[in-house]
């Protein structure tokens, strides 16, 4: 045996497997989510707690229903930016008292919860998703207002939370201000036009401006208390509509408030079970359904550390669909098994709701490939079934001969339909989310619900090497059409530079900290996540379109 075969095996056996390469992308993103819990810090946290106080998912925890889980969302918030991870703020999904509601907790340790430009973007997208999917919001208030450092970011946009607060009202969208400590400047409004006030007493502060800015602007002498105390806006302004004794008990009243909307409970406990319809004292069917077919341990066995090496995404499907019952039939009803082999489609249950999945695992998307989608989403829309998009892609087909073909308009054709669908679309990006591919299978900027990435997910407009190696070729071409010679010892710096830097820009910490995503996740929850994420999107009805754009011949 030639050495180079021996080094060739060795190296081969050294190397680590799917498992053990997605473990430790895993660990890497449990440090970096360890972050956001952190805080302000060991000091921070127990100087808060020495007050008698509550963090932000203490008070979250306490809040939902025994036993349901919490949806976080974009806990990466802020990753790799001047500000800590998690951007001085927790939004998510909860139940209280057998309601969905949308949570946003201000962290006071963390700058005593003052909001920085990403905390504005997270409330945002938080807000969004209120909306879109019919949601009462629960505002865990303890906020010093605006950073003031950078307020140039945060003053002018910032005004869309207030706007944000009220339009939600107007909806019948219920909104609820919980206030346990500071909540001035700016963070005054969120309790001013929420539908419900609860502040703790000897604890809650709201006004616009504290006794020292009150003093420089009108010269007048004043307290915290009497400026903006609970006790004086329970008894006097009639901001607060309740005075709780502590913060369990504001929590108690917050639930109390949820309990008194009148809104439809869904019997959902987003338990790692069963859903459970006996929870709650309003009778609910909870859908039946199988666990998967296959483990969804073995998804860790799936995906190639190297995004150009395909898989097999109906492995993928297997994992996450509910599996075989006599309701259910087949796990998973393939359509168009024969034609445009590179996308998978078809009709499956994820914890006994209704869901079309378009599934890519093989990179290019080819004419076909677009062709068969376009009729995919159509027939969701007929039929009023949400879309599930599984994506590992590199764009559409490039070249002469796909050119001529007519990738362009084939490319527009699925593009049309997935834009113009009006059934709620989920993402979950898988590994590479290249170029139009991203806007093809559904990336960010087509509105999905939802959209959340694996750890090996990466996203950008072509590959880190094809990108420095297009900008090499344009440069080549450039200094000969000036009659110079090309110095392509010199630009092998700029191209390692270059790659290097869309390496780092593509991987999901840097996407998740932009908000690109609404969380990194570890693959084993993605069914979890999903069955979370389809029982919210049905607070509000799901009806289809027969309307698209024009689409070309």
């Amino acid at each position: 045996m030639s050495d180079t075969v021996t080094e060739a095996a060795a190296e081969e056996a050294a190397a680590p497997t799917h498992r053990e390469a997605m473990l430790e992308k895993i660990a890497a993103l449990h440090a970096e989510q360890a972050k956001a819990i952190a805080g302000g810090g060991e000091k921070s946290v127990a100087r808060h707690h020495a007050r008698g106080k509550l963090l932000p998912r203490e008070r979250i925890e306490l809040l939902i229903d025994e036993g349901t889980a919490f949806l976080e969302l974009s806990p990466l918030a802020a990753w790799g930016s001047d500000f800590p991870v998690g951007a001085s703020v927790v939004t998510g999904i909860g139940v209280v008292e057998g309601v969905e509601v949308m949570i946003s907790a201000n962290d006071p340790s963390v700058k005593g919860g003052a909001s920085n430009p990403w905390t504005v973007k997270k409330i945002f997208r938080a807000a969004q998703i209120a909306q879109e999917n019919g949601l009462p919001t629960v505002s865990l208030v303890e906020s010093g207002g605006a950073d003031l450092p950078t307020q140039k970011e945060i003053f002018i946009p910032g005004g869309k939370l207030f706007r944000d607060l009220t339009r939600a009202s107007a909806r019948k969208e219920p909104t609820v201000a919980l206030v346990f400590g500071n909540s001035t400047a700016g963070g005054a409004y969120v309790p001013g036009m929420s539908d419900y006030t609860v502040m703790v007493k000897e604890q809650a502060k709201v006004f616009l401006g504290g006794p020292p800015l009150v003093k420089m602007a009108t010269g007048e002498e004043s307290d915290d208390e009497s400026l903006g105390g609970a006790e004086m806006h329970a008894r006097v302004s009639g901001l607060a509509d309740y005075l709780a004794e502590d913060e369990r008990d504001a929590i108690r009243i917050g639930r109390r408030i949820i309990a008194r909307l009148n809104r439809e409970r869904r019997g959902t406990s987003y338990g790692q079970d069963v859903p459970s319809s006996a929870t709650y004292d309003v009778p609910a069917v909870a859908p039946a359904y199988a666990e998967p077919d296959a483990d969804p341990e073995g998804l860790l066995d799936l995906i190639p550390s190297d995004l150009k090496e395909p898989f097999d995404p109906r492995e993928v499907i297997a994992r996450v669909v509910d599996g075989v019952s006599p309701r259910n039939g087949v796990a998973f009803d393939e359509f168009k098994p024969l034609y445009g082999t590179s996308l998978v489609t078809g009709w499956a249950r994820i914890h006994g709701q209704p869901v079309g999945i378009l599934a890519n695992a093989q990179g290019v998307l080819f004419s076909e490939e677009a062709q068969k989608a376009t009729q995919f989403v159509q027939l969701a829309n007929q039929s009023d079934t949400p879309l599930l998009f599984l994506h590992n892609t590199t764009g559409y087909m490039v070249g002469k001969e796909y050119e001529q073909g007519g990738i362009i308009k084939h490319g527009a054709m699925m593009i049309n339909a997935i834009s113009n669908s009006t059934v709620p679309h989920l993402t979950v990006i898988m590994g590479a989310s290249y170029g139009a591919g991203n806007y093809g299978m559904n990336g960010r900027a087509y509105d999905p619900r939802f959209l959340f990435t694996w750890p090996s997910a990466k996203s950008a407009v072509m590959g880190p090497a094809q990108l420095a190696g297009v900008l090499e070729i344009v440069a080549k071409q450039s200094a000969e059409s000036k009659g110079e010679v090309f110095d392509a010892e010199g630009f092998a710096g700029i191209k390692q530079m270059v790659e290097a830097q869309v390496e780092e820009q593509s991987l999901p910490f840097f996407l998740s900290g932009m908000l690109y995503d609404d969380g990194v996740i570890d693959p084993r929850d993605t069914r979890s996540i999903l069955g979370i994420c389809l029982s919210v999107i049905r607070n509000k009805p799901i009806v289809g379109t027969d309307r698209f754009g024009v689409f070309r011949p």
